[in-house]
């Protein structure tokens, strides 16, 4: 069974940083795309960034030139380094990945979450 671990959420206050972490694990042939998303209070579910598996990047405009994507893959491990962190990127924060549990069969699987709460 494949599962999505998260890391690294809290309370910072702005301007502060945070890094956020996602590890895969189990029985699967491959990951292809990781990302992270958030949702706020109230909102919808929105993307923060991506990174395929050779290593393109993609960011919401919100976040670009703050926060950056990286990933690890010999780790299975995508990273969300947060810098200069305003109260609007207050939200809970989930993980996503696309993994191929077999070479022609790709399922999207999600973190449990982490809470980012920047104070003013």
């Amino acid at each position: 069974q494949v599962q999505l671990v998260e890391s690294g959420g809290g309370l910072v206050q702005a301007g502060g940083s945070l890094r956020l972490s996602c590890t895969a694990s189990g029985r699967f042939f491959s990951i292809n795309t990781m990302g992270w998303y958030r949702q706020a209070p109230g909102k919808q579910r929105e993307l923060v960034a991506s990174i395929t598996s050779s290593g393109s990047a993609n960011y919401a405009d919100s976040v670009k030139g703050r926060f950056t994507v990286s990933r690890d893959n010999a780790k299975n491990t995508v990273y969300l380094q947060m810098n200069s962190l305003e109260p609007d990127d207050t939200a809970v924060y989930y993980c996503n990945a696309h993994i191929a549990v077999q070479t022609t069969l790709t399922f999207g699987y999600w973190g449990q979450g982490t809470q980012v709460t920047v104070s003013s």
